[in-house]
């Protein structure tokens, strides 16, 4: 069984290199692509009155989107502990703040930044509009509020700094002292000990809940 085990963690970090390798070159194609889309804007005002027109028509839609009625659902528990999410969660990039129906939220619209996710660990609340769009691109949220024992934070917190497509961050606001979060999956945690932090991290990290496998969790927000 320990071997399975060995096996599976070297599968899923050979599967997380390849896709901080795929992450890396898009990035480069992104560089290239910006320097030549900065030489053709200089052609003229056509170009810039596309995009305000565009962009206006973005906000429209931002509008629209960030009134939380296009995600619905509710939690149901299975037997792991685990609680996912059912019902629809909406996928809209938008400007405003979103109501989300969970603290803190699995999933829904989001603003199109997200929070930097590889391996990082905040000490102050995050907007939650960034961090679900890290949770779209397959990350795990770790989040405790202050009833959590300060020696468990810091294990959990060397924890996310190991792991590739992670956060953490206090949210004061959440029901029980730790928990840990992905894209339309939810938990808590009894400490950084609980066996069932490892068995959600094997899982959801870049697991097949993820709306957009791949996607990057660097240059995005960080505070």
């Amino acid at each position: 069984m320990g071997s399975a085990k060995k096996s599976s963690n070297t599968a899923r970090q050979a599967r997380i290199a390849e896709m901080r390798r795929a992450e890396e070159a898009r990035e480069r194609r992104n560089r290239i692509l910006t320097i030549a889309v900065s030489a053709v804007v200089v052609v003229g005002l056509v170009v810039g009155g596309v995009v305000l027109v565009r962009s206006q028509s973005d906000d429209s839609d931002d509008t629209t989107a960030s009134d939380g009625k296009s995600t619905s659902g509710e939690f149901v528990a299975g037997k792991d502990g685990v609680r996912t999410w059912k019902g629809t969660l909406s996928r809209n990039h938008v400007a405003k703040k979103v109501s989300y129906p969970a603290e803190p939220p699995v999933g829904g619209d989001h603003n199109q930044v997200w929070m930097n996710c590889d391996g990082d660990v905040y000490t102050k609340p995050l907007n939650n509009e960034n961090a679900v769009h890290s949770l779209e691109h397959g990350a795990v949220w770790v989040t405790y509020n202050d009833k959590a024992p300060k020696a468990d934070v810091e294990k959990l917190a060397e924890k996310v700094k190991k792991t590739p497509y992670s956060l953490m961050s206090p949210v004061d606001g959440q029901q029980d002292p730790i928990m840990l979060s992905a894209w339309g999956h939810q938990r808590t945690v009894t400490g950084a000990d609980d066996p069932d932090v490892d068995k959600f991290f094997e899982k959801f990290v870049q697991g097949e809940q993820t709306p957009e496998p791949g996607a990057a969790c660097t240059n995005g927000l960080s505070q």
